[in-house]
């Protein structure tokens, strides 16, 4: 797996080749686009920072697409601890939701990645407090389910969205929308305290995935 960092115009590529199709799927998890020789993401060639993010992609491309392919264990863990360390005593409002949110509970799963949730301010916040550790720049994302995305690596991925759109809750609420924000409860990890959606809405989001084999830990936990 190489990574390269292509320039044409007003646009700056990330490219990863010699990749195995094994991992195909996991780059397009990751929001990659098939191109001739590989696979690419592209950004605004005036992006600040956008050097120093290549780096750090560069860095960790292999270990992040490994661990989305399953093939390495996510160290969630390390990535929620490193990531408290970077935003102790700074004002961003932040919460945790996804996988991870149900791991910090107890729940006895291996979140693929850490997803985070923030208002449009606190998406760019972010993206400061984690500079060495971005993997791609926060940029808006129009016509998604919120105003910006960003994406970081610490021992594994952390992603946030910030300014999540209210249609995201119709027909049925999510786990990282209005109404979840409207509920949060604060659990203890390790000592930190961590807001995250309540219980019983991650059942009905995981139900409605089809999720069995988690919809029936977290019953379990309730």
């Amino acid at each position: 797996m190489k990574t390269i960092c292509q320039t044409e115009g007003a646009t700056t590529s990330f490219v990863l080749t010699q990749v195995d199709e094994t991992y195909h799927d996991a780059l397009r998890d990751l929001y990659f686009v098939p191109i001739e020789g590989g696979f690419a993401k592209r950004y605004p060639a005036d992006t600040p920072h956008l050097d120093r993010i290549y780096q750090n992609f560069a860095r960790h491309a292999e270990e992040m697409v490994l661990q989305t392919a399953g093939v390495r264990p996510s160290r969630w863990d390390d990535a929620l601890s490193a990531f408290l360390q970077a935003v102790e005593g700074q004002q961003v409002d932040w919460w945790l939701t996804g996988s991870a949110a149900l791991a910090v509970r107890g729940l006895d799963i291996v979140p693929r990645d850490l997803d985070l949730v923030v208002d449009a301010a606190g998406a760019a916040t972010l993206g400061e407090l984690l500079l060495d550790g971005l993997v791609e720049p926060v940029l808006p994302s129009p016509g998604w389910i919120a105003s910006y995305f960003g994406r970081a690596f610490l021992h594994a991925r952390v992603e946030w969205v910030g300014g999540v759109h209210a249609s995201v809750d119709i027909p049925h609420a999510t786990d990282f929308g209005p109404t979840a924000a409207s509920r949060l409860e604060a659990v203890q990890w390790r000592g930190n305290p961590i807001r995250v959606p309540p219980l019983d809405l991650q059942l009905q989001v995981n139900q409605r995935r089809g999720l069995t084999d988690r919809v029936n830990k977290i019953e379990r936990l309730k």
